[in-house]
């Protein structure tokens, strides 16, 4: 490369011309001088500028737009990372974590768009790369670097029931959140239940971390119930930000509703409307009595321990009253402890003629939970989550509408009264 000399006068610096092509498109850089006008008498300013303009003109005319924009510290994980092309077509997109970790991507058919395959994962720094090319195959190249949003600065909501499920008709939706919601109107915005019978589904806050819907009687048999959670960007807190954009649903199956009466220690189990089979039970004794009101199956084990001192049934010496664990055909009723569950170490006659337990409602079965025969197992196999069982007339009060999925003991006013909408 032939090599120039700059005579510098007395007040006139030399030149450096610098140009950089970023996306097919041309910045200029340079230092002016004190008094203007060309630099040198060799003509090396208009070179410089002949080459500048030469170069802009054969630039590609492929733009690309990467998303979220470089330095971008609060990314979403669903729909941020996006990389766009006008005026031309992707050729190459990369895209990795600051570990070095690649993200699968896909092109779109026509080659003008590209996104991940995947959700992205909270707190984490991406780097995106991407090369397109214009209709006279000249290329363009765009490069980004962003990070997605903290879990610290984000939140999320676990949900029951699962999607593709098929629920009994008590079965509430039920979304328990991992931070504290302040703006519960504007969450409460971006969450839709709706059901296919066409039942009015209000929202109702138990706390600042769980909101539960359901409509005013049981979910009709048969229907279909959507939730739809739109949350991604929502501020729930100061600061704290929803990162959730997904769908579910699920099937309301038969109407079954069993009604314990712990005064004549008898089960009715009720499908539609009619009466499927009568069952004698054993429920709480008069010093620990089941809990009236209206509960819904949550969880279900075909066998399970039960340990007393886990839900404060403890002896003198601070052990658990009672400690099974192989109890048979157990589904919990409410968090705090109270089942409906097969019982093979009671004598048979107490089924329909005592109450004996600490609190749950017991039915007769046999050890190891492989008799189908049994009470205990014809009841475990004809429920679902989400179905009814109503206990009555027992001596202890209503179970409280938050201790389980148990909305149902409070009356609509009450419901609609703890919506934020």
């Amino acid at each position: 490369m032939e090599k120039r000399v700059m005579t510098v006068g007395k007040r006139r610096r030399g030149f450096i011309a610098a140009s950089a092509l970023l996306s097919g498109v041309l910045v200029l850089s340079a230092c002016s001088s004190d008094e203007g006008g060309e630099a040198g008498g060799d003509g090396s300013k208009k070179s410089q500028n002949q080459a500048d303009e030469a170069a802009a003109k054969d630039a590609s005319a492929a733009q690309i737009k990467i998303t979220p924009k470089d330095g971008e510290s609060k990314a979403s994980i669903n729909n941020a990372a996006k990389v766009t092309v006008s005026a031309g077509t992707l050729t190459e997109v990369e895209m990795e974590t600051s570990e070095g970790t690649a993200v699968a991507g896909t092109i779109a058919g026509d080659k003008r768009s590209w996104k991940p395959d995947a959700q992205l994962e909270r707190g984490t720094s991406y780097r995106i790369t991407a090369v397109a090319k214009d209709s006279k195959g000249r290329e363009a190249h765009e490069n980004a670097k962003f990070q997605t949003v903290s879990s610290a600065n984000s939140f999320i909501g676990n949900f029951t029931p699962d999607d593709g499920k098929e629920v009994g008709v008590g079965m509430p939706v039920s979304i328990n959140f991992d931070k504290a919601i302040t703006d519960k109107a504007a969450v409460q915005a971006g969450v839709k239940v709706s059901t296919s019978s066409g039942q009015e589904v209000v929202g109702h806050w138990f706390n600042a971390n769980r909101l539960d819907f359901r409509p005013e009687d049981y979910w009709q048999e048969g229907s279909t119930v959507t939730l739809k959670l739109n949350l991604d960007g929502v501020e729930g807190a100061d600061g704290v930000y929803g990162v959730q954009q997904k769908t579910v649903t699920f099937k309301i199956g038969r109407n079954q509703v069993s009604t314990v009466d712990a005064k004549t220690k008898t089960m009715t189990v009720t499908q539609d409307g009619k009466t499927v089979k009568t069952i004698p039970i054993s429920a709480g004794s008069p010093d620990n009595p089941t809990y009236n009101g209206q509960m819904v199956i949550s969880e279900k084990f075909k066998e399970t321990r039960m340990d007393g001192s886990t839900v404060g049934f403890t002896d003198e010496d601070g052990k658990g009253e009672y400690d099974i664990k192989d109890v048979p055909h157990a589904m919990r009723l409410s968090t705090s402890g109270t089942f409906i569950h097969g019982n093979y170490w009671g004598a048979k006659s107490i089924f329909g003629s005592a109450n004996t337990s600490h609190g749950c409602v017991g039915l007769s079965d046999t050890k190891g939970a492989d008799d189908a025969k049994t009470a205990g197992a014809w009841f475990y196999d004809n429920s679902l989550l989400g179905d009814v069982v109503i206990v009555k007339n027992s001596p202890d009060k209503t179970i409280a509408a938050d201790n389980g999925l148990n909305g149902w003991n409070m009356s609509w006013s009450e419901w609609k009264a703890g919506s934020a909408a």
